[in-house]
């Protein structure tokens, strides 16, 4: 295959998906020449943000009615759209450095939460590291190092990775610190005072990699489900959690809220896992040091799991529960977002310690899948793993953060390769979003006199059918966001940008000027007005990029949340100066190899 019909493709498929699904019926009014319109205001240039307050007084406005100035996200069966609203990542494990699988779980909640605070919900997004475990005990002797040296070291590696992707958590936290073992302790004691604990021995099959007991039913030619190898747990004293006391409140619980697990097939599979009996779990180790020592017998430290999961309270200030605290206000959790191969923990062990304690149990536990590189499972082995920091220095931030968001179905498996990534940003991104933005700024640079247009015309049909379409890209957008579809929401938001390319084309502003340049200005006015909505969507998933557009558009820094799109004086300023626009988005070359 030739590298020009691989970027046709890529160019048409999923701008033409989208399209096709909500705009292929404003096509006429596109394809016919522009009807002379009657009844023409003059507008004239407002020193003031009210400035454009009749601006499209020609109709009705489409954009008033269709445009949304309300705080808040569109509801859904576990989420208001207005409250408080606690995202989080899984705290990552320090055994190694970070990879691609982290950088895209960090990535996902990155775009849900800023969207949330755009949206003017109050966010409290968590990222951390864990840090105990015989694997971390294992791997720091290893390195010669002690365990909260490695710790330290390797947690500061994936703080470092969330400031490079620019990820906007509002706290890190590592399993390690002080307040954070205080209270994995005293929910220890809320779960012994309740009766789920006891002590007992323990036999049977391991996985220090995935820090996890397995049935022997569940092995697979004699490895983990996950691959991991497993070994065999001579009998050790340990203390137990009696989980098999709430697989009936569990799948009761499953069946009353249907949305709590997602993606569906996700849930299938723990409900089927449940379904099958749940033994009581050990809780504790004796054969290593490197963990938090279980309230009352230091001879035994806490079973990494429970440590670990207890992060999602102790980061909200948990056992303070007071009104008015963290916790108070943000539990339970909105959104947990974790990777497939570790939601057992999430979506069994985590709510039955909960229900236990008599604690309200998260939202919703979102599952996404894993990526292959080139069509092959990722292992340090086959020498393919992904390292997100070469995905950045190669790429840059916000066209790696784009690709991981748009190139699967959230929740599906996705398979990386760098020619899939390059033809994505090229046709994306370049030749697109870029290009569209450095038409639209060089146009009205050149021939508005620097500035924009000081008076526009009355709008045509076509003019309203794509400002329709703007306005109600955020109540599309948010739907998505709000159900965790992260790339249908990127859909919408290519599909916008494909409706103003073809109406660019056909309305031809070059060729305007020459012969109405009142209809030019009113041309140009529109695509300006359609950049803003476009770019102040588009922050949640490119912060640093869309800030930039909307530098040259001319938007003001205190009016680019969700709730000025639909504001009548937050519209493009008449006759605001505007410098010579700069390209936003690189374009890269294709390597030689796809030429083959």
């Amino acid at each position: 295959m030739r590298v020009n019909s691989m970027i046709i493709a890529l160019l048409t498929a999923p701008a033409a998906r989208a399209f096709t699904a909500h705009t292929a019926r404003k096509l006429s009014p596109f394809l016919t020449s522009s009807s002379t319109t009657t009844n023409q205001q003059q507008q004239h240039k407002h020193p003031h943000c009210s400035r454009n307050s009749r601006l499209f007084s020609s109709s009705t406005s489409s954009v008033e009615q269709l445009s949304s100035t309300s705080v808040g996200t569109p509801s859904t069966p576990f989420d208001d759209g207005t409250g408080p609203f606690e995202i989080t990542t899984p705290i990552y494990y320090v055994n190694d450095k970070p990879h691609i699988g982290h950088a895209y779980t960090s990535l996902a909640c990155d775009v849900i939460a800023r969207y949330m605070r755009l949206s003017g919900r109050d966010v409290y997004f968590l990222s951390g590291t864990d840090e105990h475990g015989q694997k971390v005990e294992t791997t720091a002797k290893d390195a010669g190092m002690d365990p909260q040296s490695f710790c330290d070291e390797v947690s500061q590696s994936f703080r470092d990775l969330l400031g490079l992707l620019n990820i906007s958590n509002d706290e890190f936290i590592r399993t390690t610190q002080g307040h954070h073992k205080e209270a994995v302790q005293h929910f220890w004691k809320e779960l012994a005072d309740k009766g789920a604990i006891y002590l007992g021995s323990y036999e049977g099959w391991y996985s220090v990699r995935d820090e996890c007991y397995y049935n022997e039913s569940e092995l697979v030619d004699g490895k983990a489900p996950t691959g991991a190898e497993v070994t065999w747990m001579k009998k050790e004293d340990s203390y137990f959690f009696k989980l098999s006391d709430y697989q009936d409140q569990l799948l009761e619980y499953y069946e009353s809220h249907p949305d709590f697990i997602a993606p569906k097939s996700r849930r299938n599979e723990v409900v089927s896992f449940v379904e099958g009996g749940l033994k009581d779990l050990s809780i504790s180790r004796t054969t290593f040091d490197w963990g938090v020592p279980v309230p009352g017998d230091d001879d035994h430290v806490m079973y990494v799991w429970l440590d670990a999961l207890t992060n999602y309270m102790s980061a909200l200030g948990y056992p303070n529960k007071e009104e008015g605290s963290n916790f108070d206000k943000f539990w339970p959790a909105s959104l947990h977002v974790v990777g497939k191969d570790i939601l057992r923990f999430h979506a069994v062990y985590w709510p039955a310690f909960l229900l236990a304690a008599g604690l309200p149990l998260p939202k919703r536990i979102f599952a996404h899948g894993w990526w292959t590189k080139d069509g092959e499972k990722i292992s340090k082995s086959l020498g393919n793993v992904i390292d997100p920091v070469d995905l950045i220095e190669t790429y840059g931030v916000d066209p790696t953060r784009f690709f991981l968001m748009s190139e699967v179905n959230f929740g599906s498996d996705g398979d990386f390769s760098d020619q899939k990534m390059i033809f994505k940003v090229n046709a994306n991104l370049s030749n697109e979003l870029g290009n569209l933005n450095q038409r639209i700024m060089t146009l009205v640079f050149k021939n508005c006199n620097k500035a924009v247009p000081t008076e526009i015309g009355a709008l045509t049909e076509e003019d309203e059918a794509l400002l329709a379409t703007a306005a109600s890209l955020r109540e599309r957008t948010g739907e998505a966001i709000s159900t965790q579809s992260i790339d249908k929401y990127v859909q919408n938001m290519v599909s916008m940008v494909w409706d103003a390319n073809k109406y660019i084309d056909v309305q031809a502003p070059w060729v305007l000027k020459k012969t109405d340049t009142e209809r030019m200005n009113t041309v140009l006015y529109v695509l300006m007005e359609v950049m803003r909505h476009v770019a102040v969507l588009y922050q949640p998933l490119m912060p640093t990029s869309s800030n930039v557009i909307l530098d040259q558009l001319g938007v003001p820094e205190d009016e680019r949340e969700f709730e000025h799109l639909g504001k009548e004086e937050c519209k493009i300023l008449l006759g605001r100066e505007v410098s010579k626009p700069k390209a936003v988005f690189p374009r890269f070359e294709v390597p030689e190899t796809v030429e083959a």
